[in-house]
């Protein structure tokens, strides 16, 4: 549920769960002011609006507070110069009693055959990670201890990009990003840093129009900032994210396949020369990636990639990886693990490091057995190569999966990880830890 003043009247959204917009808009009151104290109470099923003690409307309540349990959150306009949150106040009514949930120990308990100790004890180790969000670490027990229990490194999932770390110029939110550092800390695991530069997830204030040398100081403040400010703490940075293009037309007439984003319009492709020099300059001891997806497999898009990383190097860029995402979400992006080793090795000739990043895939029900032969295909690769440094998935569970099935309306959760909705695992689990013990056999025999 939301609720605010929108035009001098009390306006009320609520969702059901069954589609990204509200199921329900109301409107009441008129000639709020800017300055209104609300309150919502439950009756009878009913949801009593009140604004400034004086009861406005009511609506169905439809179960939003079924649980018994609240979040509180608030949203801040795009327009005017922003404002603060000075306290924030819960208490129970009449009769009622209330809790405050304090925020939950970051450590997990751990046994020793995990995903993350079968990799560990391989003859040459690598990493199991996955992408985490701060909300469910700190709200679902399930989510925070499976994530502690299996993976030895973690990207965060979104808490780490523009949009979400610099909402606006100067003004820096690291809250969410401390949280999962500071989860990984307690927990031995490393953090994976997700993504310096970007043309996508941006704050509305980078895209507006600016010169070539505003928006080139814009990129390296903002490389400077956030990898400054949690240096040490970040193994590894995706330095610059997904710069090839998806248009065909970018790849022929002497175009290089490299997208023609905001960065590079400004500062062509030197934008990748600047965005490293910058984190290596912030941060000496991070290992330093560019990421990219449908790179796996051949065809125009890795060879753009390819003669990419042959013009960095000789640049002296002091790029040290690549990462692989491996997004699979149709049949036609399912590549033999045979050609994606070839990859991998021609990065290794080229002296780099390779990783799978962002790994999930995407079926149906009864494909399951597909995704297993899928990511465990990647996995192996991945144990098999020298300069392979780490396997991540994109997420675990498809309880908070960033994939969707949209053959259907509302569409529903993606089966495109490793454990299910209710974090029962998969045959994708299984095959996974197969890799990691035959890896493990073959090294000591």
């Amino acid at each position: 549920m939301r609720i605010g003043v929108v035009g001098g009247r009390l306006r009320i959204d609520r969702w059901d769960g069954d589609a990204d917009r509200p199921a329900m808009t109301r409107t009441f009151g008129s000639g709020l002011g800017r300055e209104v104290r609300l309150a919502v109470e439950v009756r009878a099923n009913r949801l009593v609006l009140e604004a400034d003690g004086r009861v406005v409307g009511t609506v169905p309540a439809r179960d939003v507070f079924g649980k018994g349990r609240i979040w509180f959150g608030a949203d801040a306009g795009a327009r005017g110069k922003g404002w603060t949150l000075n306290a924030l106040d819960a208490r129970s009514l009449g009769r009622g009693r209330m809790s405050v949930v304090d925020e939950p120990g970051l450590r997990v308990p751990r046994s020793s055959d995990a995903m993350r100790d079968l990799a560990a004890d391989l003859p040459r180790p690598i990493r199991m990670g996955t992408a985490l969000a701060a909300g469910p670490l700190l709200a679902d027990s399930a989510y925070r201890r499976t994530a502690g229990e299996e993976f030895s490194m973690l990207t965060p999932e979104n808490d780490f990009k523009p949009q979400f770390v610099q909402p606006r110029r100067g003004v820096f939110a690291f809250a969410e990003g401390d949280v999962l550092v500071d989860f990984a800390e307690a927990n031995r695991m490393k953090v994976h840093g997700h993504t310096l530069v970007w043309f996508e997830a941006l704050p509305a204030w980078m895209r507006v129009e600016m010169t070539d040398g505003q928006r080139r100081r814009v990129m390296v403040e903002h490389i400077r900032a956030v990898a400054g400010h949690f240096r040490g703490k970040v193994a590894e940075w995706d330095v610059v994210n997904e710069p090839m293009s998806d248009e065909d037309e970018d790849y022929s007439n002497g175009n290089r396949g490299v997208r023609p984003q905001l960065w590079f319009e400004a500062m062509g492709e030197q934008y990748i020369d600047i965005a490293f020099r910058a984190a290596r300059e912030a941060d000496p001891h991070s290992v330093l990636y560019l990421n990219e997806y449908g790179v796996e497999e051949d065809g125009p898009r890795w060879d753009a990639l390819y003669a990419l990383l042959i013009r960095l190097k000789e640049r002296g860029v002091p790029i040290d990886g690549v990462g692989f995402q491996d997004h699979e979400y149709a049949v036609g992006d399912r590549t033999d693990p045979e050609v994606f080793r070839r990859k991998v090795r021609a990065l290794a000739g080229l002296g780099l490091k390779a990783r799978v990043s962002e790994a999930d895939v995407l079926v149906d029900e009864d494909e399951e057995d597909i995704q297993a032969r899928q990511l465990a295909g990647k996995l192996a690769v991945c144990a098999e190569e020298p300069n392979c440094t780490s396997f991540s998935t994109w997420g675990f569970t498809d309880r908070y999966g960033s994939t969707a099935d949209l053959r259907h309306y509302p569409p529903s959760p993606g089966n495109a990880l490793p454990w299910d909705a209710a974090y029962e695992v998969k045959p994708a689990y299984w095959a996974l830890r197969d890799v990691l013990d035959n890896a493990g056999r073959s090294g000591t025999e």
